[in-house]
C-alpha cells in the first residue's frame, strides 16, 4: 500500500500523523511511506529521520497522491483538490461537522473519523480522544502554574510560609484525571466536580476532594451515569445545585480548570461571569472547552485575556503544544486503527462487521455513512 503524509495546514496545528518510530513499523510491514517535506517538524521528527528508517521524501501533491493518506486533522478545501478520487482517509475528521464531510464524500474519499471509535476495551488502543485529552489535561496545568504569579506547592521558607494553590478541576475525564494528577504533583490543594458519580472514587483515589451534589430524581441519575464512557445532559434542577455548590468553591479558587465536553454539543457553561467576578485577583481560568463555546462565559477561543482581575486561557488546541508526545501517541493510535483494515498482503480490507471500523467510517463512494 502507498501511504501519503501530509503536512498540516490548520492554523496552530504542530501534530503528524505518522512519527519515524511507526513508519519504521508500517514500512517494515511492506508498506511504502511518502512523507511531505517538513511534515514532522514541528514535532521534532526531522526529513532525515524519516529517511533513516525507509520513508520517501516528497512534497505536497505526492503525499496526497496516495492509495492511503493519513492526517491528523480534516483536509481544507485546497487541499483537497490533490486527493484521488477513490484513496482513503484517516484521521481525527470531526465526525459531527456535516458539512466537512460532505465535501470529503463529494472528492470521493472513503474517510475514517477516529473520533467516533466507541469507547470499548477492544478500542482502547485506538482512542485518539483519550490519548490527546491526557495530554491537554497535563499541559492546563502547566499553563496555569506559569500564568499563576504564586507558588504552586506549600512552602516553607525563612521568610515565612507560602500556602498551597488551590486548584478545582471541573469535568473528570481524561483531560481532568490528568489534570488533578498533573496539579497533585505539583503540591496544590485539589477539588474536583463531574455529573458522574462513578468517577468520586478516581477523583479521590489521585489525593483530590469530590465536589459532590447528591441526586433527587431518577432521571439525574440516569443522566449522571451516561452513554458509552460521554457524560449527558443533566436536568436543570440538578445543574442549578451543581452551580450554586461549585460557585463556593470558585471564589475561594486560585485556578481552575474546565475539561466539560458533550460530543457534538456546544460546551456546557459551568463558570459565569458572576463566578469570575468572585475570584481573587490574579487567578488563572484554563478552559479547555473552548472550542465548542467554552465552559467559561468569558472564555475567548484561541486568546488568553483578563477579565475582573482573572486571567482566562482560551486555547483551542492544547495537544499541538505538546507536539512530539502528542504526534507519538497519535500515531499509534492511527497505526492499531489500521490493523483493522489492512490486509498481511498490503491490502485494504474494509470489514464493516468490526464495531470499530463501522463506527469510524464516514464516507464512502461519494456518500456520507455516518448516521
Amino acid at each position: 500500500m502507498l501511504i501519503g503524509v501530509p503536512l498540516e495546514t490548520v492554523a496552530g496545528e504542530t501534530r503528524v500523523a505518522v512519527t519515524p518510530e511507526t513508519a519504521k513499523k508500517l514500512i517494515a510491514m511492506g508498506h511504502t511511506l511518502r512523507v511531505q517535506s517538513g511534515a514532522g517538524v514541528p514535532a521534532s521528527a526531522t526529513d532525515e529521520a524519516y529517511v533513516a528508517v525507509g520513508a520517501e521524501i516528497t512534497d505536497q501533491a505526492g503525499a496526497y497522491a496516495c492509495d492511503l493518506v493519513l492526517k491528523v486533522r480534516a483536509p481544507q478545501t485546497g487541499e483537497l483538490s490533490l486527493a484521488r478520487a477513490g484513496s482513503v482517509l484517516v484521521g481525527m475528521l470531526n465526525p459531527f461537522d456535516a458539512e466537512g464531510l460532505q465535501r470529503l464524500a463529494a472528492a470521493g474519499l472513503t474517510s475514517f473519523a477516529l473520533e467516533a471509535a466507541p469507547r470499548t476495551t477492544r478500542a482502547q488502543s485506538m482512542d485518539v480522544l483519550s490519548s490527546q485529552a491526557n495530554i491537554a489535561g497535563y499541559k492546563a496545568v502547566i499553563i496555569a502554574a506559569d500564568r499563576y504569579q504564586r507558588f504552586f506547592p506549600m512552602l516553607m521558607t525563612a521568610a515565612g510560609t507560602v500556602k498551597a494553590a488551590r486548584v478545582v478541576i471541573l469535568g473528570v475525564g481524561v483531560a481532568g484525571l490528568q489534570a488533578i494528577a498533573t496539579a497533585k504533583r505539583l503540591g496544590a490543594v485539589i477539588e474536583a466536580s463531574d455529573v458522574r458519580p462513578s468517577v468520586k472514587e478516581q477523583v479521590e483515589s489521585l489525593g483530590a476532594k469530590f465536589i459532590d451534589v447528591p441526586y433527587e430524581t431518577q432521571e439525574e441519575r440516569e443522566a449522571a451515569e451516561g452513554v458509552g464512557g460521554y457524560a449527558r445532559p443533566m436536568p436543570p434542577s440538578w445543574l442549578e445545585r451543581q452551580k450554586a455548590e461549585v460557585a463556593k468553591r470558585v471564589a475561594l479558587a486560585d485556578i481552575v480548570i474546565t475539561t466539560a465536553l458533550i460530543p457534538g454539543r456546544p460546551a456546557p457553561q459551568l463558570v459565569t461571569e458572576e463566578m469570575v467576578r468572585s475570584m481573587k485577583p490574579g487567578s488563572v481560568i484554563v478552559d479547555l472547552a473552548a472550542s465548542q463555546g467554552g465552559n467559561c462565559a468569558l472564555t475567548e477561543a484561541g486568546r488568553t485575556v483578563t477579565k475582573h482581575g482573572v486571567t482566562l486561557v482560551g486555547e483551542t488546541n492544547l495537544p499541538a503544544l505538546v507536539a512530539a508526545d502528542a504526534s507519538a501517541l497519535y500515531a499509534r493510535n492511527v497505526l492499531d486503527f489500521l490493523k483493522l483494515i489492512l490486509t498481511k498482503e498490503g491490502g485494504l480490507k474494509i470489514d464493516l462487521e468490526d464495531d470499530i471500523v463501522a463506527a469510524c467510517r464516514v464516507t464512502q463512494d461519494g456518500q456520507v455513512t455516518r448516521k
